[in-house]
């Protein structure tokens, strides 16, 4: 199957998986339980996940949900290629009625992410492409418009530039993501929830988005293959400093080092 085609059923799932979403959140009742790591979880997650498999399984390959049995290293570190799933990313904004969730969807080939899907439900946004189209894509009340990359500019020149545009979280702010955004030069902050953040530096509304709390690779791969699409990087984090490493996935530890994407 090619890319074309894994990318269509793909878009097919993520709204499916949004569609079930909305049938919870125009309810009274969540059904917000409390997972063992103190996140929530509430009965959209669920539905999104097996709305989305659904369709998934069609292709063939394996799939990686946050909300799937849980999958031992032994058994998928043989995967050349397979589907990494957050059925509902976001579940804290999704509690508090704000719009800013997702569901996230991604193609992982040798670690990589070469496609992404990311669908806001409330929103009405659907992003997708990635590195295997070379190409990256937002539909929008029916209209799909290519995403155009932005100027390409050096990390330290983000610091230097006057009104940088940087990008925080609603839920996961720290004292490490403040302390560089006072390094930058006068910055503008955009609060955003979920992979959301990825994204409104893909559609060019702000530059760049440090950060610096955990993260698991089912959060960010989707939205990170959309930005591969544009040619952007997501660059692990070491004490502070970026590194010329991207993101990788399926590693034995499932948990994201610290990141910039830009």
């Amino acid at each position: 199957m090619n890319y074309n085609n894994l990318l269509e059923i793909a878009k097919e799932a993520a709204l499916a998986g949004g569609e079930a979403i909305m049938e919870v959140y125009n309810t009274a009742d969540f059904g917000v339980e409390m997972k063992s790591d103190n996140s929530p979880l509430t009965k959209a997650d669920q539905a999104a996940h097996n709305a989305i498999v659904d369709l998934l399984k069609s292709t063939n390959l394996p799939i990686l949900s946050e909300e799937g049995r849980d999958i031992s290293y032994e058994e998928r570190s043989n995967w050349k290629q397979f589907w990494m799933v957050d059925p509902l990313d976001g579940t804290k904004e999704f509690i508090k009625r704000n719009g800013e969730f997702t569901v996230n969807i991604a193609l992982i080939e040798n670690h990589n992410p070469v496609l992404g899907i990311v669908y806001a439900p409330v929103l009405d946004k659907l992003f997708f492409g990635g590195s295997a189209t070379k190409n990256a894509w937002m539909k929008s009340k029916g209209v799909t418009s290519e995403l155009k990359p932005s100027t390409v500019m050096p990390l330290d020149k983000f610091k230097e530039k006057e009104n940088t545009r940087i990008v925080a979280s609603r839920s996961h702010r720290n004292s490490d993501t403040d302390d560089f955004i006072s390094s930058c030069n006068q910055p503008e902050i955009v609060s955003m929830g979920s992979s959301l953040k990825f994204l409104i530096v893909a559609e060019g509304d702000a530059d760049i988005y440090p950060r610096f709390a955990p993260t698991m690779e089912w959060d960010t791969a989707a939205a990170d293959g959309v930005l591969r699409g544009l040619g952007y990087q997501v660059l692990q984090v070491h004490n502070n400093e970026p590194i010329q490493s991207l993101l990788e996935y399926n590693k034995q530890n499932l948990l994201n080092p610290h990141f910039i994407a830009y």
